[in-house]
């Protein structure tokens, strides 16, 4: 996809702004005891924040796993960013895996809490890596 610098700019503001309202999803499916649901919705709202980065720098993958795999090559390899953000996100990718296809899959509020923590701090992350 060939966006204009102005269109490109955009399209990481929306995802970023995404990646915020399923946080809040996130949230509230946590406050209601929903924690199976609130742990799919933490990766996801991770996972457009990682998106926008990703565009940001002009790389695109079909894959979940292919924009992890970029994401640890170009920043966690190389020591641009702390190694905790690699294991946040596949962390969470494979919880959210549990989630959505493991017919028994459970999670504890007090887990819930601190991977919504996490979340906080992977999106900061990513607003600050694609500004300017």
């Amino acid at each position: 996809m060939m966006l204009r610098p102005e269109e490109k700019r955009e399209l990481v503001h929306h995802r970023l702004n995404r990646a915020r309202e399923i946080q809040k999803e996130a949230a509230l499916l946590h406050q209601n005891n929903m924690h199976t649901a609130a742990v799919s919705r933490i990766y996801y709202a991770m996972f457009h924040a990682l998106s926008a980065l990703a565009l940001s720098r002009g790389f695109q993958s079909g894959k979940h796993s292919g924009l992890i795999g970029w994401f640890n090559k170009i920043f966690v390899k190389t020591g641009s960013i702390d190694a905790r953000y690699s294991k946040i996100i596949t962390r969470s990718f494979e919880k959210r895996m549990d989630s959505d296809y493991d017919d028994f899959a459970e999670f504890a509020k007090e887990e819930v809490k601190a991977m919504l923590e996490e979340c906080e701090d992977f999106i900061l992350l990513m607003e600050k890596m694609t500004e300017g």
